[in-house]
């Protein structure tokens, strides 16, 4: 179990998980809530232009999401501008989701890679607008600083490109990002599997959110407890401090005091 001390700070807001997940790409709602509750995450986005908002329709995702249960994090997903995706941060407040939002403004249909310009026009402009502003981005520092800078209450770079799986591409740029920003860093998009969850982790990053490493594996709900533990894991480890690597054997067991032959 996760030490209780050790919280999430976001915003004026602390959680327990530091494991956020989507919502989008599982077989029905039934699944979606079964894998989020096993995952343990507390924090469980929704794309607002690809979800019916009105939670009183059975058919809607909202209505078995319980927002006592979840805090809903509304996301920008498949906007290519800042007017886009400010408009529907917007439309995800007046449809009483949340005036947070995980804020994505896309360059590239096949990279999917996110567009800095606009990213930052919108966040500059939703922050104004009294959002709590999650980015996503690239893992870039000198964006990472621009956007501390515009308000933003996290910055979430890419381990690797968005549904590819890949993992952590680029640990060094992460620690970099890290140890220089003063708002959370928390990793979105590229983890494929629990192993990469764990090595995200370990580079001390504040949390991970992923979505189709569980929602698309054979068996979602397993997948799901697997990144639980293994954000948990990572966690642990950076906490706990790695033994220094060496280029040479050193005994576990110290010779001083051992018995003559």
């Amino acid at each position: 179990m996760p030490d209780r001390e050790d919280v999430l700070s976001l915003g004026d807001r602390k959680f327990h998980s530091r494991l956020i997940v989507g919502t989008g790409k599982y077989a029905d709602a039934a699944e979606t809530v079964e894998a989020v509750r096993a995952s343990g995450a507390e924090i469980v986005t929704v794309a607002v232009r690809r979800v019916d908002l009105d939670a009183t329709r059975e058919t809607s995702l909202l209505a078995h999401l319980n927002p006592e249960e979840f805090f809903l994090l509304p996301n920008t997903a498949g906007c290519y501008t800042a007017e886009e995706a400010v408009r529907y941060a917007r439309l995800g407040r007046e449809a009483g989701l949340s005036d947070w939002v995980k804020l994505e403004v896309l360059g590239d249909q096949e990279t999917l890679l996110p567009d800095v310009q606009e990213l930052l026009v919108a966040t500059r402009t939703l922050v104004d607008e009294d959002f709590t502003v999650l980015p996503y981005t690239n893992d870039d520092l000198i964006t990472a600083l621009r956007l501390q800078e515009a308000g933003a209450a996290a910055v979430m770079p890419l381990a690797s490109p968005i549904g590819s799986g890949l993992g952590l591409l680029n640990p060094v740029n992460i620690r970099i990002l890290k140890d220089r920003l003063d708002v959370p860093v928390i990793v979105d998009a590229g983890v494929g599997t629990a192993s990469d969850a764990c090595l995200t982790m370990e580079q001390g990053v504040d949390g991970v959110l992923m979505n189709t490493a569980i929602a698309a594996a054979r068996d979602p709900v397993a997948m799901a407890r697997a990144m639980r533990l293994a954000v948990e894991a990572g966690r642990t480890a950076y906490l706990a401090g790695r033994m220094p690597r060496r280029e040479w054997a050193v005994p576990s067991s110290p010779s001083a005091g051992m018995l003559g032959g």
